[in-house]
């Protein structure tokens, strides 16, 4: 699997670490949160919810350079509004390898 770096961020800053740190911080802020609720709605059954969460937490998969994640996310948000969940496993080891990377920053 690949894995998140800051690539993108470095790329958006253009150098600027203030700025880098402000994104970080909001990632690791929000991430937890989006991820919990997303994790709420998928138990709830609620697809079109859960599909929601998807949406804004692939935003954070590409910040984090996870293209082909980012991929895996836009097709499981798809798959989310038709009611299939079939993505699932694959997305929550997106989730996890994120989560991991987080507590390294």
């Amino acid at each position: 699997m690949e894995q998140p770096n800051m690539s993108y961020i470095h790329s958006m800053s253009g150098g600027d670490k203030v700025f880098e740190q402000k994104l970080i911080d909001i990632i690791k802020c929000e991430f937890p949160e989006e991820k919990a609720v997303f994790y709420s709605n998928l138990e709830l059954e609620d697809y079109q919810k859960a599909a929601d969460n998807v949406h804004k937490l692939k935003h954070k998969i590409l910040i984090l350079g996870l293209e082909k994640s980012y991929h895996t996310a836009v097709a499981f948000e798809e798959k989310l509004r038709e009611g299939d969940v079939n993505l699932k496993a694959e997305f929550e080891a997106i989730l996890i390898t994120i989560t991991n990377y987080l507590k390294t920053l």
